[in-house]
């Protein structure tokens, strides 16, 4: 039976929301993670209104269920960035994050994005995995992320998405 996922851009009123998705998918990475960047990556509400303001945050529902998974992007000329992506463990496995990804992709191909970047941790192993199989590579720019490794990786959007 397939699931019927919405996909829009999150409103103020989904921010607690956002932010207990955020929360509920990123908890087992608490211990792995520097007390900063954990405190970076699961943001209150008052930090997900906050990002709203610069950022597209998007949410997935199904059914009976507000917001299941989350996703931030924004522009920057021809180059889109993701942020934030978090779907409610519940839900892993059950390509809520794909159609989420290509919700996204395709608004910023819209936007006329050409480039996609996005930054990940080392713990988070099965995100990576997810971005390879979704043709993200490692571009092999590093940078601190409050004492963390963040890699970042890319993607050129193809010209069909354009």
């Amino acid at each position: 039976m397939a699931i019927a996922i919405t996909v829009r851009r999150a409103r103020q009123i989904d921010a607690g929301n956002v932010s207990a998705c955020l929360e509920a998918a990123f908890e087992r990475y608490r211990p792995e993670y520097t007390c900063l960047a954990y405190e970076a990556t699961v943001l209150t509400p008052q930090e997900v209104r906050e990002r709203m303001q610069h950022m597209a945050v998007y949410v997935a529902s199904v059914p009976d269920m507000d917001v299941i998974a989350t996703l931030a992007s924004s522009v920057d000329g021809k180059e889109g960035h993701l942020r934030g992506m978090a779907v409610l463990p519940a839900w892993q496995g059950h390509f809520i994050a794909d159609h989420l990804l290509r919700v996204v992709e395709d608004d910023l191909a819209a936007a006329g994005c050409e480039h996609l970047t996005l930054g990940t941790t080392l713990p988070l192993q099965r995100a990576i995995g997810f971005y390879r199989r979704n043709g993200f590579g490692p571009s092999g720019r590093v940078s601190d992320f409050h004492g963390m490794p963040l890699h970042e990786y890319s993607k050129r959007l193809s010209a069909r998405m354009r």
